[in-house]
Formats: C-alpha cells, sequence, structure tokens
C-alpha cells in the first residue's frame, strides 16, 4: 500500500486551521476529490477515499502527528493540533525548505513512513 500524500497534505492543513471545528476526515475527502476532478483528474472512488481519511486520522493521531486540541485553545475532544512532528510533515509535503527530495524519500519508505520512529529519522536527514 502506497498512502495518498496529498489527502494527507489536505488532512493536516485542516487541522493546522480547524480550531474550533470539529474534525471531519470523510467530509475533507469528498472536498479533495471535488478539487482533483475540477483540475481534470479523474473522480476518485468516493467511499474508498473517505474511509482511507478516517484511516489516516487514526493513523496520524496514534503515530503523534496530531493530538487532541486542549479545551483552552478551544478544544472539543473532536478537534486536533500539530505536534512538532506533525508540522514537520506538513513542512515536507508543503515542499518547503527544499524538501522535495524528503517527499520522496517518504514515497520511497511506504507504509513505513508514518512510523514514528522511521519519520523521525528520515526528518532529521539521516
Amino acid at each position: 500500500m502506497s498512502y495518498k500524500w496529498d489527502l494527507i497534505q489536505r488532512l493536516l492543513h485542516e487541522v493546522q486551521t480547524g480550531a474550533n471545528d470539529s474534525f471531519k476526515p470523510r467530509r475533507y475527502a469528498e472536498e479533495h476529490a471535488a478539487q482533483l476532478e475540477s483540475e481534470g483528474h479523474p473522480l476518485p472512488n468516493l467511499d474508498s477515499l473517505r474511509a482511507e481519511a478516517a484511516d489516516y486520522e487514526s493513523l496520524l493521531f496514534e503515530g503523534g502527528f496530531i493530538v487532541s486540541r486542549p479545551e483552552e485553545q478551544g478544544g472539543n475532544g473532536e478537534n486536533f493540533v500539530l505536534t512538532e512532528r506533525g508540522m514537520r510533515l506538513l513542512e515536507i509535503l508543503d515542499g518547503r525548505q527544499d524538501d522535495n527530495a524528503l517527499r520522496q524519500r517518504l514515497v520511497d519508505k511506504g507504509e513505513a513512513a508514518l512510523v514514528p520512529e522511521v519519520f523521525d529519522e528520515l526528518a532529521a536527514g539521516r
């Protein structure tokens, strides 16, 4: 299996901007699919994409890329904030700081890319 990095990037951006909103990965997947279609790409299977987005939410949470948003920051038990690890992943996916080579290394790692220890080594440039 390989990750849909653009969808993960979208989810991380939603975490970053969704301070007072509940996190809705399935809706974000639908919006992502609509954007792809508007750019001329074939419409992906929505059921599959929605399920993947929900799986990515769990994976990002369990891997320490996102954590529950504290109440004092508008947390409601259904929204998140990026951790340092999550911010680094988003930087790589956004292509900031000449990270295109790192993004390719993420792709090359396959499923292991989001294992915290593997990601941390990769992000450190090792």
